[in-house]
């Protein structure tokens, strides 16, 4: 698998431009007087499908041919990736196959299937997940979509800090959430491209911290069975091998934050800005947070991955 060029990430913006919402930039006045600086937020918990897995899934199946792709999608996941698997078939107009873990969150189940997908349960593990959705690519001929290891959805993801850049230029940090890293690669990788004076941290929570131990290493981890479970259910999961390549190469740093900074932050934004973000999205601002003098007179942008929430089991 091949790093993204500039002109695979310009392409996919035109690819899925009829199909994703060029979110909104946001400001907050008591965010910008806590850190005495700029903050930018790219919502992308207000694009389709209330995340920003959207962009990669839809440059992926816009990008097959349509004879190609008449079997349909297949893919596992435990939330914002197969709803963005769902919705994009549903666009295209084939059929979507989504494995999902029995214990994933209700509402995002209940998207998927109110898209249209044929949906498969499976018992709360890697090796079941995917076990199912190899039965089913055999069963029906459908093309599987990896939820983030893939430079075709890395290039797609990497639109919404493109959109960020343009619209807020000169940016002196960007921050991002990151777990697999379909986003965190791209967000880095197309900052280095348009702004490479602008410097990239990932934030991650510190009970999946393969990342951030992946990055002081130089070597990639991955995380053992029985690590501690986080809120920021999104992030879950080991970081892909080109992600990491693109990661190592041109981010700044990692900079894990916890559970309860985590949640604090999550709180803040749905009360102080009013805007219903989730756990995973709350990660980059808990580190804005916790390290405000790093950000003070200076220009930030910060985004907002998903939206996705069980409104009535809130970690707060």
């Amino acid at each position: 698998m091949s790093i993204p060029s500039l002109s695979d990430i310009k392409r996919a913006h035109t690819r899925i431009y009829p199909y994703v919402v060029n979110t909104p930039v946001i400001t907050s006045r008591t965010i910008n007087e806590l850190v005495d600086g700029e903050v930018f937020f790219k919502c992308e918990n207000l694009q389709k499908v209330g995340a920003v897995e959207m962009r990669g899934v839809a440059n992926y199946v816009f990008s097959t041919r349509s004879d190609l792709r008449k079997n349909g999608f297949a893919t596992h996941s435990s939330g914002n990736h197969a709803q963005a698997v769902a919705k994009a078939a549903a666009l295209a107009g084939v059929k979507a196959y989504i494995v999902m873990p029995q214990d994933a969150p209700p509402v995002k189940i209940a998207a998927v299937r109110g898209y249209g997908a044929e949906l498969t349960l499976c018992e709360p593990n890697e090796a079941a997940r995917k076990e199912a959705c190899d039965k089913i690519v055999k069963e029906t001929g459908a093309i599987q979509i990896h939820g983030y290891d893939d430079p075709i959805i890395i290039a797609g993801n990497a639109t919404a800090g493109k959109e960020l850049i343009e619209e807020e230029p000169d940016l002196d940090f960007v921050l991002c959430p990151v777990g697999g890293g379909g986003m965190a690669a791209g967000t880095t990788l197309i900052t280095h491209y348009v702004s490479p004076s602008t410097k990239v941290i990932l934030a991650e929570p510190e009970n999946v911290n393969d990342a951030y131990l992946s990055f002081q290493s130089g070597e990639r981890q991955t995380l053992p069975v029985d690590h501690k479970p986080t809120v920021a259910d999104g992030l879950q999961i080991s970081i892909g091998e080109l992600n990491f390549e693109i990661i190592k190469k041109y981010a700044d740093s990692i900079e894990t934050v916890s559970e309860e900074e985590i949640i604090s932050a999550m709180r803040f934004v749905w009360e102080r800005m009013k805007m219903v973000i989730e756990p995973s999205a709350a990660v980059p601002v808990a580190l804005l947070l916790k390290n405000k003098e790093q950000f003070t007179g200076k220009k930030t942008g910060v985004i907002l991955v998903g939206g996705n929430v069980q409104v009535d089991n809130l970690p707060f």
